[in-house]
């Protein structure tokens, strides 16, 4: 049975580009490959087709034999690849796709491939307590840093007197080795220069090598008024120094905003529960209460107040983390049973009780439902 033309193979046009030609390949690969068509018989010769077209058309001079001369090219020894070609050399071209699908994975490739030279620091984080008076305000706070700075002696680079590394005799830069087991490519890190590509022949003394040493750092830090608890604040580059000079990581500051012994916070807005004598909330009148700005506001209580009843002071919240005003504050009141009672005292009290009669208007109401319950339940 003849041939089939590989372009066709690959359902690509003759001037297709190597991008092009390698696109279709993977796409064909996976659609024939016979462990997704165990229902397919034809399935593994097609398969072994696609990979000898494309092991044909992704070399550009094999690909130029194969435009001048066709199937001839590789046949009979034309072009001094006939039986690797015949073969398919399916190892080799699996592996281009492979290295496509996985190499984010395998660690990426820079440049010609080989892993870069200088790694990135690590992102930090740091916890950081504010009282909820300056979270109100904002503040300028400093802080001490555990992290890892860059090696002054060597400049970073790791090595002595800040001289240049030397690609890896082993890898050849690459930072990783390949090896040929059985159908596959294998592909690790390679084992003397760590997937660096570099080694360092006379390691910095004082850094070892690494580029960077062990260090506190003390920062100043800007807290934003109206941070609430699980802010994060970016500082970029102010993490951990990169390796061999690479760049640094960002510190990352969140936020915990402590609790407070007279305000309780709900976003922007804040609640004070406030107690007030039984005389006040039952005759009304005007009492001081604390503001998150350290100062005070005078609010009028109503007469006949309950115990739970909220008043709002506007605009005497948190401010809001990007601009848009203040939050309420809200007053709750909590009317207080006195205790301690002299004999003087209780006897008013019991005077007081004998005399009212429409005084308590929800108890009435309480135990007038009462009256009717019990009543049903007789009938």
């Amino acid at each position: 049975m003849a041939k089939r033309d590989f372009y066709e193979v690959l359902g690509v046009s003759k001037g297709a580009s190597p991008d092009e030609i390698k696109k279709a390949y993977r796409s064909k690969a996976k659609e024939l490959h016979p462990d997704r068509n165990s229902d397919n018989p034809n399935a593994e010769s097609q398969f072994k087709e696609v990979n000898e077209a494309y092991d044909a058309l992704k070399d550009p001079e094999r690909k130029a034999a194969y435009d001048r001369f066709g199937h001839a090219a590789f046949e009979g020894g034309m072009g001094g690849g006939g039986a690797r070609a015949a073969q398919g050399d399916f190892a080799s071209a699996f592996s281009d796709v492979f290295d496509d699908l996985f190499g984010d994975f395998m660690g990426g490739r820079s440049g010609g491939g080989g892993r870069q030279r200088a790694t990135r620091g690590s992102d930090l984080r740091y916890n950081l307590r504010v009282s909820l008076e300056d979270a109100y305000n904002g503040l300028q706070k400093a802080i001490n840093v555990p992290t890892s700075v860059s090696c002054s002696t060597c400049s970073g680079s790791g090595a002595e007197g800040g001289a240049e590394p030397s690609m890896c005799p082993t890898c050849s830069g690459m930072g990783k080795v390949r090896a040929q087991q059985g159908f596959f490519t294998v592909e690790r890190t390679c084992p003397t220069c760590s997937g660096m590509g570099q080694i360092i022949q006379n390691p910095c003394g004082t850094c070892g090598g690494a580029g960077r040493v062990e260090k506190d750092r003390s920062l100043s830090v800007n807290i934003p008024a109206g941070v609430e608890t699980g802010t994060r604040i970016r500082l970029a580059g102010e993490g951990e120094a990169g390796l061999r000079g690479g760049p640094a990581g960002d510190l990352y500051i969140f936020i915990e905003v402590e609790e407070h012994p007279l305000f309780v916070r709900d976003g922007q807005n804040l609640f004070c529960l406030v107690p007030v004598s039984m005389t006040a909330a039952a005759l009304g009148g005007d009492i001081d209460v604390p503001t998150i700005d350290g100062g005070r506001s005078r609010v009028k209580v109503p007469g006949g107040s309950q115990s739970g009843r909220q008043m709002r002071l506007r605009s005497k919240g948190m401010p809001g983390l990007r601009g848009g005003g203040h939050g309420d504050m809200f007053i709750e009141l909590a009317v207080e049973t006195p205790v301690n009672l002299t004999g003087k005292q209780k006897e008013l009290l019991r005077e007081f009780e004998r005399l009212g009669e429409n005084n308590n208007p929800e108890s009435s109401s309480f135990f007038s439902k009462v009256k009717s319950f019990w009543d049903g339940m007789k009938s």
